[in-house]
Parts: structure tokens; C-alpha cells; sequence
């Protein structure tokens, strides 16, 4: 349920509750002062895992005085947006979610979208959140403020003002579809995996799936059966393991709701074996062959075919693109009904469809599975720092930032799922939480100190950076000879992180201020870092 900025907190009041975190148009009194622009201490954008999970952080910490803003009109963030047949997470269940909000009656050991969601509905109600959300509101424009030191944040439905942001947008928020000749005359349905048009009916249809990574394997087993004719369009094939799938008894979810520490100690087995498949994956990928020979094995056991096998057979190291789990996927490409074209879309003519190795195809509707604008995100364009550049504009030659969280000439401006933050085997909540605790940390930082902002450095973000990308060179993302998503238009990683997420979490439990800039509110005057009120 949206929550109105026009009236009051349910169950409190913004007269007798000072946390109350008012939105346009609230009511503060009459006349000029009704039109005020409202202030926050605390911006959230998005309501995603990221956006929770600061949002119950910020609380934790005392800090009331904030929003998350919300482009659409419900909580879920990509768990929300990706609502296609098959949708599920591969991640275990007990490893996908929030220490502080255990899960003990997860329904299988890999939950799908529909239990994933209805979890973060969950915690926005449990943990109080709802009054702080701003549904249907857009962040259209964040700009800093330096005489005021302060973010001014244009959205939808009106303009806030905040000492500080968090960019909880996510990298798996915009989906890309590539600008294909002749694709905006395609006379028949055309959506892409993240925007799945339930109302139109596959069912006896012609269907396109252009791509093969992690959302497509999901899709193809479930439109399958339905289609009349599959037509898979891939460029290059993934490494695909089977999926060790079940239902979780419930034994098992009584033993987790009335004895907690088994809940922990089955997360805690989890963690501990994806952290010790990290090594495989950062320094050392000749330990992926048996990895990769399980694949192969799972390849020979699903396609009868040996040609098919071979299309669908990669010629890059296991690991280097994103490994896919399924046990339906294979069986669903050798169906009758389906065909597995070894090459791109290069353009359409009405509804034939073209391949880049010329062969033609004839659909009715095409289901873009391309990802999404991960390198590039999009929020960039819309944030403007000291210098009144915009992120996007700073980030042309490739994303960077300091521990993944925050960027020189953005103060304030802290990042959930940051550059290099990435997993490749573990789950991304874990990274989530040790972001929440750098940020929160830097924000009871400068109330202690007394500083109104803080930035890193040049020095210090540059340094991280070339360390970052130095350890990058020996991992399997960048020797196993493959072009993947993770690499910008150089060639860079700026996606991964090439480490553990305990390594991760020891880099960001404190903020070091030695890597900072703090800035000083000096009204009415422009506000000045703390080297230059030394000088």
C-alpha cells in the first residue's frame, strides 16, 4: 500500500513523531510554509534488497529522519520487476537473506520469485518501513548542493532535500535491448524477460528467446511445452550444472522456527562453502576443471544429439561467464519443437527474423533475454556532484569507487551494490550487508566528528581501484577467455568483486577518515573540507 506524503504515519503523527519523514506537499503549516521543500537526513533510492536493508539499518542506528524512494508502486526491487514463467533465485534460500530476518519456512532449498517477494513485503511490514516509503516516485535528478551541503532530489512527485543519499538503484534494474534494424516495425508482441507481458498467451505462438544466460535458461523450460515453435537465438552457450533443487520438509521448517541456531548453523555451512569455492574463482582457475567436467557430463546426459551437444558446448573455461543451474534446461532444447540458432539477432524484416549467420526465421513473438545496463547504470545520468558533473559523465572511461561505496566529488553519496561489489558464487546479500554497515558507520561518523559531509579522496579511491583491478588479472573472469557482462566497453571488470565476502566484509566494517575529505557546514558562506578551514 502506498504511503501518502499529504498525510500523517499510520499510528503516529508528523506532529508528535520528530522521525517522521515528511514528502511533497506535507503539511507544515500554512501558506509559504506548506510549499516547502521537505528535508530528510536520508535519501534512499530503491526498494530492493539494497533499499531495505538500509532503510531497517538506518533505523537501527537512531536514524528515523528518512525516505526510500520508490519508482514503482510496491517494495522487491528486480524480485519484483522479473515476474517470468520459472523465476527463482540460485542462491540457497537460507543464504539469500537478511541476517537480522532469518527465513525458517522457505519453501525449497532455491526459492522461486513469488517467495522471494512476498519475504521483502515481509520485512518492510515487520520492521516498520512502510511509512518511510515514497511509491510511484521517480528519481528524476540528485544534485549537490555545496553552500548548503546538502542533496537536492528531484523526483515524480516532487523534490526532497537530504544531508545524505543511498543509491540502492541496483545494476539489475534497466534492462538492455540491443537497437536492432527493423525491430520497431516487428508486427507481433515483443517484451523483455524483466517486463513479462502476462496477458499475452503463448500457448500455439512462434516465440523468439534472443539470449541464453540466466533468466533465458529459467524461461525456455517453462514456455517450452506451451510454444507452438521455440526459436533460441544464442551467441554464445553458457556452463550449465545441475540444479540441487528440493522441497525443504517441514521438519526441517519446525526445527528452524523453534530452534533458531539450526537455521544458522545450515546458513553458516552455506557461506562457508562458497567461501572456499572463492579461490578457485580469483586465484587459482585450474581448480575448475572438475567443475567444468561435471558440466560436460551434465551436457552428455541432457543432449542426445551430437551436434546440438556441440552448439551447445562452450570454448571458454567454466566460471568465466556466469554459471547457469538447471535440470530442465537441456531436455527443453532437444524438444521437438525447439531450435537453437548459433548466432545473434542481426536485424528484423516484418516478422522474419535474421540471424547474424543469415538464416531467416518466422515469429510471432520475441522475449529479449539481454540483461541489463550493468556497466552504464542509468542512475548515473542522473546524479551531479560538487562540480555539477554528472556520475555517468565521471564514470565514462569505467565505474570505480572507494570499497564499492562511494565516489571523489559525490559527497555523501553512498552506494548499495556499488562498482565491483559483484558475486559470481555467493550470495549478493551478504555484500549488501557489509555496504549497510560501511555506510552506516560513516554516517554516525560525522555526527561524531561534526562534519556535514565526507568524500573520498582522489588518492585513496585511485589506489583501491589499481589494487582492485591487479588482483582482477588472475581470476577466471579475465583469463578463461570469454567476453562476459562483467566487462565494460574496455574490458574491465568493474562489476566483480575478485575476493571473499569475509575479505569484503573486513574492508568495509569502519570507515578509515585518513581516506576522506570531511566537509564542513560554514553557512552562510560555501562550506569548506576540513584541509581547506585548516589552511
Amino acid at each position: 500500500m502506498a504511503s501518502s506524503s499529504k498525510r500523517p504515519r499510520s499510528g503516529a503523527s508528523a506532529a508528535t513523531d520528530p522521525g517522521a519523514a515528511t514528502g511533497p506537499g506535507a503539511a507544515t503549516g500554512t501558506g509559504a510554509a506548506a510549499e516547502a521543500v521537505p528535508h530528510v537526513r536520508v535519501a534512499v533510492i530503491g526498494s530492493g534488497f539494497g533499499g531495505l536493508g538500509a532503510a531497517v539499518r538506518l533505523r537501527r542506528a537512531g536514524i528515523t529522519d528518512f525516505v526510500v524512494l520508490e519508482r514503482a508502486d510496491s517494495v522487491g526491487g528486480t524480485w519484483r520487476d522479473n515476474g517470468y514463467p520459472g523465476c527463482a533465485c540460485d542462491v540457497p534460500s537460507h543464504l539469500y537473506s537478511f541476517s537480522f530476518a532469518p527465513n525458517p519456512y522457505w519453501p525449497r532449498s532455491f526459492s522461486g520469485q513469488p517467495d522471494i517477494r512476498a519475504y521483502l513485503e515481509k520485512v518492510a511490514t515487520v520492521f516498520g518501513l512502510r511509512p518511510h516509503l515514497r511509491f510511484n516516485t521517480e528519481v528524476l535528478e540528485a544534485r549537490w548542493e555545496s553552500e548548503q551541503t546538502r542533496w537536492r532530489i528531484t523526483t515524480s512527485a516532487g523534490q526532497w532535500t537530504a544531508d545524505a543519499v543511498v543509491s540502492a538503484a541496483g545494476p539489475l534494474a534497466d534492462p538492455q535491448i540491443p537497437d536492432l534494424p527493423g525491430l520497431s516495425t516487428f508486427p507481433g508482441k515483443v517484451f523483455h524477460s524483466s517486463r513479462w507481458d502476462h496477458d499475452y498467451d503463448l500457448t500455439g505462438k512462434r516465440v523468439a528467446m534472443v539470449g541464453t544466460g540466466a533468466s533465458a535458461a529459467q524461461i525456455i523450460p517453462s514456455i517450452q511445452p506451451k510454444a507452438g515453435k521455440l526459436t533460441v537465438f544464442q551467441r554464445t552457450p553458457a556452463w550449465v550444472l545441475p540444479r540441487r533443487d528440493r522441497e525443504i520438509t517441514q521438519l526441517e521448517k519446525w526445527l528452524h522456527g523453534r530452534l533458531p541456531v539450526t537455521a544458522k548453523i545450515r546458513r553458516g555451512a552455506l557461506f562457508a562453502l562458497r567461501e572456499i569455492q572463492v579461490d578457485a574463482f580469483v586465484r587459482r582457475p585450474g581448480l575448475l576443471r572438475l567443475v567444468q567436467r561435471l558440466a560436460e557430463r551434465h551436457i552428455a546426459q541432457g543432449i542426445a544429439d551430437p551436434a546440438l551437444r556441440a552448439k551447445l558446448t562452450p570454448d571458454y573455461r567454466i566460471g568465466c561467464k556466469r554459471i547457469l543451474l538447471s535440470n530442465t534446461y537441456y531436455p527443453a532444447l532437444a524438444a521437438a519443437n525447439t531450435e537453437v540458432v548459433s548466432s545473434g539477432l542481426r536485424e528484423l524484416r516484418g516478422s522474419t527474423l535474421v540471424a547474424a549467420d543469415g538464416s531467416e526465421h518466422e515469429v510471432d513473438a520475441i522475449v529479449f533475454g539481454t540483461g541489463f545496463h550493468v556497466t552504464d547504470m542509468p542512475i548515473g545520468a542522473r546524479v551531479f556532484g560538487v562540480n555539477g558533473t554528472s556520475l555517468a559523465e565521471e564514470w565514462k572511461g569505467g565505474m570505480e569507487a572507494l570499497r564499492g561505496s562511494t565516489v571523489h566529488g559525490f559527497p555523501n553519496l553512498f552506494f548499495v551494490i556499488g562498482p565491483n561489489t559483484g558475486l559470481g558464487n555467493s550470495s549478493m546479500i551478504l555484500m549488501i550487508e557489509s555496504q549497510l554497515n560501511y555506510m552506516i558507520d560513516a554516517l554516525t561518523t560525522l555526527h561524531s566528528v561534526g562534519a556535514a559531509a565526507m568524500q573520498p579522496t582522489v588518492r585513496a579511491q585511485r589506489q583501491w581501484n589499481l589494487e582492485l583491478q591487479h588482483r582482477m588479472d588472475r581470476t577466471v573472469w579475465t583469463t578463461g577467455g570469454c567476453r562476459s557482462w562483467y566487462l565494460d566497453p574496455s574490458g574491465r571488470n568493474t562489476v566483480l568483486w575478485p575476493g571473499s565476502t569475509t575479505s569484503f566484509r573486513r574492508a568495509t566494517r569502519k570507515v578509515d577518515l585518513g581516506e576522506y575529505e570531511l566537509i564542513m557546514r560554514t553557512a552562510p558562506t560555501a562550506a569548506r573540507t576540513v584541509q581547506e578551514a585548516n589552511a
